[in-house]
């Protein structure tokens, strides 16, 4: 065995090895708060160090690593954003994914450095690793201010995924959407715009609500669009002839997803939908590595999994569906369609 044998390339391994080192050079310059502070205003190291109260010589070198990895450039001693950074690494873009960043490196970071754990035992590791029997949001948003940025964090996602969701099947003959553990509203926004016919409400905890109805109001369909408070499996769901859950079922185990699958079928008129969206494992199992790394992770923070589409199926069809429907979206989300008979 030799190290030039093109069957032995070790760049598999080398890649992996490092990894890890990359996210970890972009949590903390988000952390830092090194793209907020180059903003439309390029700074040397030295004056960046002296504003941010960070030693010199070592930001200096966490700036190259980052121009390294195309999220800064630099301009003679200047560092600038790249336009990726401005986009998703500030936290006053439209669309940040800072707080879902933030999230990874204080709570999933760790939570991941007891991955053997899991294997081992099956279950998260909430306990392990914080001493605590879930995932108490909580104790990481001690201010309304974390807890707003963590949710426009998964705006972001939503964003890039909700467009193409909805218009991966033709959803023109619904009349009203009821998006259950809506959040901020990006699905129905971008339902609504896509169907013009289309009415939608976004239904989730208390907490959610404040938010949902600022980005919902400050939209171009807010007048289609209505913010419910409730708890989907608890109280009783608002009329709609297209239900969505979208990354909702990841998180539970199959009893819980097929009691709130039977709460919904039970809801829905004959002809009603079911919109699901999550990111679908291939039906071998070999990928995309995307589905594969959220499996883990949902192993690491939650009950849930991420499934196959024909798992999701015999789901669907054990609580009643009919007709069940799936497509790739090519974004960090796809997509499942369901029929009530």
């Amino acid at each position: 065995m030799t190290h030039d044998d093109p069957a032995h390339d070790p760049a598999v391994v080398l890649d992996l090895i490092e990894g890890f080192r990359r996210s970890k050079v972009m949590f903390a310059a988000v952390s830092l708060g090194i793209f907020d502070a180059l903003e439309g205003q390029p700074r040397t190291s030295a004056y960046l160090a002296a504003e941010l109260n960070l030693h010199p010589g070592a930001l200096a070198r966490l700036l190259d690593a980052a121009v390294g990895l195309k999220l800064l450039d630099r301009q003679g001693e200047d560092y600038v954003n790249t336009p990726v950074a401005s986009a998703f690494l500030c936290k006053q873009s439209p669309i940040p994914m800072t707080g879902y960043i933030n999230y990874s490196n204080m709570a999933l970071w760790k939570l991941w450095g007891n991955l053997e754990g899991a294997i081992r035992e099956g279950s998260h590791r909430w306990k392990e690793t914080f001493g605590w029997d879930a995932p108490i949001f909580s104790n990481f948003f001690h201010s309304d201010e974390e807890k707003r940025e963590f949710l426009m964090g998964m705006h972001g996602f939503g964003l890039i995924s909700s467009p193409r969701i909805v218009a991966s099947f033709d959803l023109g003959r619904f009349r009203r959407l009821v998006d259950l553990g809506g959040a901020t509203g990006h699905l129905a926004i971008a339902a609504c715009r896509h169907y013009p016919n289309l009415r939608a409400a976004v239904f989730d905890l208390p907490a959610a609500v404040p938010l949902a109805r600022e980005i919902v109001g400050a939209s171009p369909v807010a007048d289609r669009i209505e913010v419910i408070a409730g708890d989907f499996f608890a109280d009783e769901l608002p009329e709609a002839d297209l239900y969505a859950l979208g990354r909702i079922l990841h998180d539970w185990s199959e009893e819980k997803c097929v009691a709130l699958l039977t709460r919904i079928i039970d809801r829905l008129p004959a002809g009603g939908g079911l919109l699901v969206a999550e990111k679908l494992v291939d039906e071998d199992r070999r990928g995309p590595t995307w589905a594969h790394m959220q499996d883990v992770n949902m192993l690491l923070c939650t009950e849930g999994r991420e499934r196959t589409l024909s798992e999701y199926e015999e789901m669907l069809r054990r609580v009643g569906f009919a007709e069940v429907r799936g497509a790739h979206t090519g974004a960090p989300t796809d997509a499942v369609l369901a029929i009530k008979e």
